[in-house]
């Protein structure tokens, strides 16, 4: 468990890890969820989602999902929002990569639906502009190392920064990072 708001039912970010031949019953995911494979393989009714596929379950929807040879997953619960009706599936693998705001930084967006998640790789030696976040941000480094003037943050690190933070984030080594953001106001 990285962060938990509320009791039983609540909002959540966590590392999930399945054991090969574990499976879950059939459950409503109120408020939705986001799933990241991060190794292995994850599976529901709807398929089976290698490593590196994100999945996107709107409010109200429902499975049952398992996993035969194991798996780890970074997961994120009740975090969106009434303009997010529709599964959405991205093979990060093999969707396209765009150019970021600086040289040396690419961009995968996750949603299409509202705003929310994103992929942002970053080239060795990449540094960005200070700036401040609009209803916050978390990032879960996914390989390499993010840093910023407050820390060095390896693959594996989850960082919360509140509404309105301010930092001034770069990569000597290179990195991927799962960025959410604008989810923190309330």
């Amino acid at each position: 468990m990285l962060d938990r708001m509320g009791d039983e039912v609540a909002k959540a970010t966590s590392i999930v890890r399945y054991q090969p031949g574990s499976k879950f019953q059939t459950h409503t995911h109120e408020f939705g969820e986001e799933i990241f494979v991060l190794d292995g393989v994850f599976s529901d009714e709807t398929g089976d989602y290698p490593a590196g596929t994100y999945m996107m379950n709107p409010p109200g929807s429902s499975h049952a999902p398992f996993s035969q040879s194991g798996c780890t997953l970074f997961v994120k619960l009740r975090h969106l929002g009434p303009d997010q009706v529709e599964q959405e599936i991205v093979n990060t693998k093999t969707a396209p990569w765009f150019q970021g705001m600086v040289p040396g930084l690419n961009v995968m967006p996750l949603m299409t639906q509202g705003s929310g998640s994103t992929l942002v790789r970053w080239a060795p030696q990449t540094y960005f502009n200070p700036h401040k976040h609009y209803g916050g941000e978390e990032i879960f480094v996914v390989d390499g190392v993010f840093e910023d003037e407050h820390g060095r943050y390896p693959a594996g690190s989850w960082i919360r920064s509140p509404h309105m933070s301010l930092h001034q984030p770069f990569s000597k080594e290179g990195c991927t990072i799962f960025v959410k953001t604008g989810h923190l106001l309330d």
